[in-house]
């Protein structure tokens, strides 16, 4: 019933920037916690930072004080910022829905790759 479409990686080099953006069509994204998680070759997806349905922010460790997640309601839209990128940040993006009940909706990912 949720769909996400993730957009805005590439390539660039440590210590440069990219912002994503996730669109969500269907429900409104504020019936969900939205978030962003990644993924490099070989490592367990890990959550990077979400939003709450009253729009409070989490951050992994990793990326707390460099990332900034935001949300558009009225564009059913969340964006991660990315500051001060680093070589570990390198991996797909995935845009996520969790509603109250639980059930997670994905996105296709979207590769983000910082060279050293």
């Amino acid at each position: 019933q949720v769909q996400l479409v993730e957009s805005g990686g590439g390539l660039v080099q440590a210590g440069g920037s990219l912002r994503l953006s996730c669109v969500a069509s269907g429900p409104s994204l504020k019936s969900y916690v939205m978030g962003w998680y990644r993924q490099a070759p070989g490592k367990q997806r890990e959550l990077v930072a979400d939003v709450n349905v009253f729009g409070t922010t989490n951050y992994a460790d990793s990326v707390k004080d460099r990332f900034t997640l935001s949300r558009d309601n009225a564009k059913n839209t969340i964006y991660l910022q990315m500051n001060s990128l680093k070589a570990e940040d390198t991996g797909a993006y995935y845009c996520n829905a969790r509603s109250a009940l639980g059930l997670n909706y994905w996105g296709q990912g979207t590769q983000v790759t910082v060279s050293s």
